[in-house]
């Protein structure tokens, strides 16, 4: 007899992103999939990309699960949407949870409990940066998916706040579960192997106008010369809005943009820099933070969001629009900066409630709460 909790997760940007919702999923499974008494079933669409799929370890409670008659994108979509449901009905799942901020239709009228993590309502709160019809198509599923869901997790109490005022959510049905980063960004800033020839300061993030890294592009000129700016990221139009700035202001030549870069290579430019900057106007958590922060760095970021939740209060923030008081931060978190050592340790200290077996057992004790609710 099999007495397990059977499991089922939303598993389509495990196996397709490789940064953000994807880094979470993953993240999220590997750490609960070391209680061996959950079975883990991922539903997803297709196979996706096989370094991602790849990423999830291989257990014996962990199974991928794909439609057996869908293979056109449009029946694939349908089955996520909703077909997806029978499938979990028949696979004895007793708990399906969304990890990218979306449930099934019909999953509360099957039976079946049902847990989503909503990231952010960025779309809702600032949708200015987005597609006048994503806005809509985003903040439809949003509200279809909290008439679904039996339970909420918030990865931030920004979010939190933004779910219960924007979808007129209460807040018994919210819990707040940081998200936390991958093993593989526990090194220090001794290994890194960059500022042997160079001095960087780094950026991790879409490159896009929401997350405002022209302005430390503007910052630049009040730095020391012979620090650039190293940014990761995938190419937008905003890319070239950065660029064209840079070239206009004689600044090309410190500015750096990657794409590309594999989850390998991530973590020795993360610990080759001497600090991190994340501008971003709005975030539901900033992920990038901790990761910075998990090698050694410490953080510059903005004020206005969850930022200062995910980098506390020994990182350093400026308002999204001060390009000075952003290069003085900057300034101030160099190598040989005053105090720089002891907000680095501090900050060190304060994440550790990001650590993955600590968030993976909330997650768990909710889903045991909801299964063995009366």
């Amino acid at each position: 007899m099999n007495d397990k909790l059977i499991i089922g997760y939303d598993a389509k940007r495990i196996v397709r992103n490789g940064t953000g919702l994807g880094s979470y999923g993953r993240t999220l499974v590997n750490d609960i999939a070391a209680d061996d008494s959950i079975q883990l079933r991922l539903y997803a669409p297709d196979e996706g990309r096989d370094d991602l799929r790849n990423q999830i370890v291989n257990r014996q409670n962990i199974s991928f699960c794909y439609p057996s008659h869908s293979v056109l994108p449009f029946h694939k979509a349908a089955w996520r949407t909703k077909g997806i449901v029978q499938d979990l009905c028949h696979d004895g799942v007793q708990l399906f949870h969304g990890l990218s901020g979306e449930l099934p239709i019909g999953i509360r009228k099957s039976g079946i409990k049902s847990v989503v993590t909503i990231h952010d309502l960025i779309f809702l709160r600032h949708p200015e940066f987005y597609n006048w019809v994503d806005t809509k198509i985003y903040a439809w599923k949003f509200r279809q998916t909290i008439r679904e869901a039996d339970h909420i997790i918030a990865v931030s109490e920004c979010t939190k706040r933004d779910i219960i005022e924007l979808g007129q959510v209460n807040e018994s049905r919210i819990s707040v579960i940081y998200q936390s980063c991958a093993p593989r960004f526990n090194v220090s800033s001794s290994q890194g192997e960059e500022k042997k020839s160079s001095r960087y300061i780094l950026s991790v993030g879409s490159i896009e106008a929401r997350k405002n890294i022209l302005l430390a592009v503007k910052a630049l000129p009040y730095l020391p010369e012979d620090i650039s700016l190293v940014i990761v990221g995938r190419h937008t139009k905003y890319t070239d809005q950065v660029t064209d700035y840079a070239k206009a202001n004689h600044l090309d030549h410190r500015v750096r943009i990657l794409h590309g870069v594999s989850d390998e290579e991530l973590p020795a430019l993360y610990a080759g820099a001497e600090a991190f900057v994340y501008p971003s106007v709005y975030e539901g958590f900033g992920i990038p933070i901790i990761e910075a922060i998990s090698c050694g760095l410490p953080v510059v970021a903005c004020t206005g969001s969850c930022l200062e939740e995910a980098g506390g209060p020994d990182s350093l923030y400026v308002t999204p629009d001060d390009a000075e008081g952003m290069a003085n931060a900057i300034r101030q978190s160099l190598h040989g900066a005053e105090g720089r050592d002891q907000r680095i340790l501090h900050s060190r200290e304060y994440i550790r409630r990001f650590e993955g077996r600590d968030v993976a057992s909330q997650v768990i004790d909710l889903y045991h709460s909801l299964i063995y609710s009366l």
